[in-house]
């Protein structure tokens, strides 16, 4: 059973909101969100178990998952399907691929969590819309979104990426440039609107010193 913990927001959480929190049973046993505070999480759904695009998902982050740990980011994926079709589908996945589902997967078969964190919409009558991940910053605040359509995975590099780059932008001090990676030089932020551009055509892009 899924318990939102708050009434449902009047709209979808933005980057920069606070994530929902909600009670849930898991293939991990039962699950809060908020108890994930004081780490990074990364929360994503998937549209069904036992789908072909879904299984490759699982099985990529199941094997990155000692990365996911390095970086101090959870885990927790989310889908309509009942406890006992996850727990059926882990065992098939874990018996097929070879890899150890470590992260928890909760059910959502009201849909409560979908469209708490805007998923689906209100008139939705299934989950073929919920391939949405939700990085969440240890003060349990939302910085990042993506949302991928049902026939399209994907990629754990990326989603490792975004998490490093998250963490390596969080003080202020830096932007993260296209296809940044962790070691690589940050952008310095623009000048402000007050200040006078420096000397030298690399005023608006430059590295952070």
């Amino acid at each position: 059973m899924t318990e939102p913990v708050s009434s449902k927001p009047a709209r979808p959480p933005r980057i920069g909101d606070p994530a929902p929190d909600f009670i849930a049973r898991s293939t991990r046993g039962r699950v809060r969100l908020s108890s994930y505070r004081g780490r990074w999480l990364l929360f994503f759904s998937h549209p069904a178990d036992f789908t072909p695009v879904c299984t490759t998902e699982f099985v990529g982050l199941a094997r990155r998952q000692a990365e996911f740990d390095a970086l101090d980011c959870a885990l927790v994926g989310l889908s309509v399907d009942s406890l006992y079709s996850h727990l059926a589908w882990v065992k098939a996945i874990e018996q097929q691929f070879d890899v150890t589902i470590q992260f928890p997967i909760i059910e959502d078969p009201s849909m409560a969590v979908g469209l708490a964190y805007g998923m689906v919409d209100d008139s939705s009558t299934d989950a073929m819309a919920m391939r949405s991940a939700y990085f969440i910053d240890p003060d349990g605040i939302i910085r990042a979104i993506t949302t991928y359509p049902h026939n399209v995975g994907r990629s754990a590099d990326e989603m490792l990426r975004l998490v490093a780059a998250l963490k390596a932008v969080g003080d202020g001090r830096g932007f993260a440039p296209e296809g940044w990676q962790p070691g690589d030089a940050l952008l310095a932020p623009p000048p402000d609107g007050d200040d006078a551009p420096e000397e030298g055509a690399d005023w608006f892009c430059r590295p952070l010193a």
